[in-house]
């Protein structure tokens, strides 16, 4: 077997000859943006270059259209690398996805040219919907990832930040159903279901003074009404709820269920509260793959921020969390030196293209490689 310093220039070496087409992929993705379960092209242009490098591609994977599995490789250990590909619906990739995909394809090809020489297995998955759909939950649930030993992806933001900390969190899609009636002649007859969201909103607001620092409870209302002399007859929103764990989510949940359920009883409509995806669970940081990461990158000269404002972005959801209470993983984040823009922004996603941008896909995906590298190289 090749010495790990060997293989970590190999790597290095493999994906600067693969450059010019994973800034490619990525410009392509950045410029073609699809949100949450209509990736439909993002997954074809991921398979069509990994099967057009030797990668095994199955579509359509465990029946969700815009998934996909690339597989190389016959040893042993497996190593999963996640490739998120769905945008932000108004803002584009404003969380930086064509990054995440371009740098999974990165890593997946580097460790098909060692494949043998590790004894490994390589798989990239294409993940849809990770933007509140809870893609790989349902892929979880359809029995992919299970036997992995290694679970690992890199997630661009402001600034380096190694270890990923995100919250638990639920999606839930709120309706009130009330009477409509015409708001100056009769309205009286009117049951106003814009009057419970208010309602339910300002009892949020006080309840988020009594609720513990690391928690987060926020969203919007989608539908208010059509015409401002008709009383409302139906409100919608999405709304959000985060915790340190699943099991201080459900404790958190019942309690903003309650504000919605006093919106409905105050105004007299029907409230009606739809998940919109299984909860994201806490994430579980292999610590051993970590620190390789972390060595690796520093010794590529990154540098990773301090706590702060900046660095906060290892605090955001993600399904990751859920494949991390399964098997090992390591989900780090990259800087493409946004700030004072961060994740979510529309600047954000026009900093995830150009130098930086491309610096960073070029590193995630070598430091994938190395840390797999020295997991696994003995």
């Amino acid at each position: 077997m090749s010495s790990r310093g060997t293989l970590k220039a190999t790597v290095e070496a493999l994906v600067g000859g693969a450059k010019a087409s994973l800034i490619e992929l990525s410009e392509t993705l950045h410029a073609n943006p699809e949100t949450a379960w209509e990736e439909h092209r993002a997954a074809e242009w991921v398979g069509n270059t990994l099967a057009d490098h030797g990668f095994r591609a199955t579509p359509s994977y465990l029946g969700f259209e815009t998934a996909l599995l690339a597989e190389v490789g016959s040893g042993p250990i497996i190593v999963g690398i996640m490739a998120e590909y769905d945008a932000l619906p108004g803002l584009g990739h404003a969380c930086g996805h064509n990054l995440i995909a371009s740098s999974a394809v990165g890593a997946g090809l580097a460790l098909a040219g060692i494949a043998d020489d590790l004894g490994i297995t390589v798989r990239v998955y294409g993940t849809p919907a990770e933007e509140g759909g809870g893609g790989k939950i349902e892929m979880l649930d359809a029995g992919a990832f299970r036997d992995l030993d290694l679970a690992l992806m890199v997630h661009p933001g402001p600034v380096d930040v190694a270890e990923a900390r995100p919250f638990a969190v639920t999606h839930e899609h709120i309706a009130y159903d009330g009477v409509a009636a015409h708001a100056g002649a009769y309205p009286d007859r009117g049951v106003n279901a814009n009057d419970a969201f208010v309602i339910a909103q300002l009892a949020l607001a006080l309840l988020r003074q009594q609720l513990p620092q690391d928690t987060r409870v926020h969203g919007i209302q989608t539908l208010g009404g059509s015409a401002p002399n008709a009383i409302p007859d139906r409100t919608e929103g999405r709304w959000y709820v985060r915790a340190g764990s699943l099991e201080e989510l459900e404790r958190l949940g019942e309690r903003v269920h309650r504000c919605f359920e006093a919106g409905a009883l105050a105004t007299g409509t029907t409230l009606t509260i739809t998940p919109e995806s299984k909860p994201y669970a806490e994430f579980r940081t292999d610590g051993r793959a970590l620190a390789a990461y972390k060595a690796n990158a520093i010794a590529r000269g990154r540098d990773f921020a301090e706590p702060g404002l900046a660095g906060r972005m290892n605090r955001a959801s993600t399904d990751m969390g859920n494949v991390s209470q399964v098997v090992p993983a390591i989900h780090p984040y990259i800087g493409v030196g946004s700030l004072p823009y961060t994740n979510h922004q529309r600047e954000f996603a026009a900093a995830c293209i150009g130098a930086r941008a491309e610096r960073a896909l070029v590193d995630a995906s070598v430091l994938m490689a190395q840390t797999v590298i020295d997991l696994f190289a003995e």
